[in-house]
């Protein structure tokens, strides 16, 4: 299995950015060199964790990241996108931490050295733990000691950075974290996601303002992602419940951004689950936008739920990743264009998609035709969706490596690169060589 696209696709063109993902907690480690955040208080929950471990070693990145460079370097990538770890860079006091910002100076320093982009988020989870016990994400306060850290953060890192990203996945932050409980920190309540996804989007609009200001040659956006909504059938009830699980998931976090508002499922919500929302902070949200990033994995199908309005249907009889996600590429070209024909989108990047695969390491080889045959269906749906007018310019697999996998722990793998957690030893999957040599062949 290869990957391959047609011939006049430009997602050949020199220009269009080949990367490849990960986030700090993930992969980092070292956990002794920084402040605790709500990943390590989540992990020592007894059930939290459905392996019972825990991101203190994870792929110990903070020691080998000299290797991991070298990694990069040999898949023949543009691009690496990486997350920052909050708790690492600075003090409690807010001041830097400068062994932490080193650290991630260095990284830089060397990615740029080899021509390699680097693309940075700014959170991707990992929110210290003392400002968690000050309200996290409920206290509005937290917004701007995020777009005090992305000031202080964006001016140590200059001009090193090609892309930052304000944030990863607001979605998973409110409504995995403060709604449903299932993420870090763990609460969940229904006025606790909406409240947590508005000073998120509030904190995302402050930190724009403050890289365009330091950063102002750097692409500046935000990464949303997406799991786009079908009707389980063609009744109207169900067509409906479909457009409400959507404005839900899906538009609340991008609909802000664009048209200032949230989307009209908020009328549907009771008088105590509404955020709190102050004058102007819809325009402070609606920051213009270098890039938006969009994560997909999969799509969700809905039925009309009397008692909540939409409940998910359990797709039978379909082929699906480790996770139990379904594979629907054609959902990624829907999401795209649909996307594309609500909002005056900016330019495009696809920051993630990728597959969990139970991965077997044989011989020294992991043969994951499954992964390579997911990458090549997906690329190819971006590809539509660029045919149809979206402009897509760059496209990063999730993940570089097997990584902590959240509420998974360690055992589901994303990675291209196999990573054996006793030895921390890296391999490359046939997905990893089949990347590589798709990159390579447009070179």
């Amino acid at each position: 299995m290869k990957i391959s696209l047609p011939a006049d696709s430009n997602m050949h063109s020199t220009s269009f950015i080949y990367g490849v993902a990960t986030a700090s907690f993930q992969i980092e480690g070292g956990v002794d060199s920084r402040l605790p955040c709500i990943w390590d208080t989540f992990c020592a929950t007894e059930g939290n964790i459905r392996d019972a471990s825990n991101g203190e070693h994870a792929c110990e990145h903070l020691k080998l990241w000299r290797e991991d460079v070298d990694l990069i370097d040999s898949l023949g990538v543009d691009a690496y996108r990486l997350s920052i770890s909050w708790p690492r860079v600075l003090h409690k006091d807010g001041s830097l931490n400068p062994q932490g910002v080193n650290f991630y100076i260095d990284l830089l320093d060397e990615l740029n050295r080899r021509g390699i982009k680097a693309f940075v988020t700014l959170y991707h989870w990992d929110l210290p733990q003392h400002i968690e016990d000050n309200g996290g994400w409920l206290n509005r306060d937290t917004a701007y000691l995020f777009a005090d850290y992305a000031d202080k953060i964006s001016q140590a890192f200059g001009d090193r950075v090609y892309s930052y990203a304000t944030f990863n996945e607001p979605f998973c932050s409110s409504y995995l974290g403060y709604e449903i409980g299932i993420h870090a920190p763990g609460l969940a309540k229904k006025s606790y996601g909406r409240q947590s996804a508005h000073h998120l989007l509030l904190a995302h609009g402050l930190a724009m303002k403050v890289l365009q200001k330091n950063s102002p040659n750097s692409q500046n956006g935000i990464v949303l992602n997406f799991t786009p909504c079908y009707s389980a059938t063609d009744a109207a009830a169900d067509i409906r419940a479909a457009k409400q699980a959507d404005e839900y998931f899906n538009q609340w976090y991008i609909k802000p951004l664009f048209d200032r508002c949230y989307p009209d499922i908020i009328e549907d919500l009771a008088s105590e689950d509404l955020p709190s929302i102050e004058e102007g902070d819809f325009d402070i949200i609606a920051q213009p936008l270098d890039f938006l990033g969009i994560n997909f994995y999969t799509r969700a199908v809905y039925k009309a739920d009397e008692k909540t309005g939409f409940s998910q249907v359990d797709m039978q009889n379909v082929p699906k990743t480790q996770m139990g996600w379904e594979i629907y590429p054609q959902a990624f070209t829907d999401l795209l264009t649909s996307l594309n024909a609500l909002y005056p989108l900016p330019p495009v990047y696809i920051t993630e998609n990728g597959a969990a695969m139970d991965d077997k390491l044989q011989n020294g080889n992991v043969d994951d035709q499954d992964r390579l045959q997911y990458y090549n269906a997906h690329l190819n749906a971006v590809n539509n969706a660029i045919e149809q007018g979206v402009n897509v310019i760059g496209y990063f697999a999730w993940s570089l490596m097997d990584n902590f996998e959240w509420a998974e722990g360690y055992l589901k793998r994303f990675g291209i690169v196999y990573v054996d957690y006793q030895t921390q030893q890296r391999t490359l999957k046939a997905s990893a060589h089949g990347y590589r040599d798709f990159i390579q062949a447009r070179k």
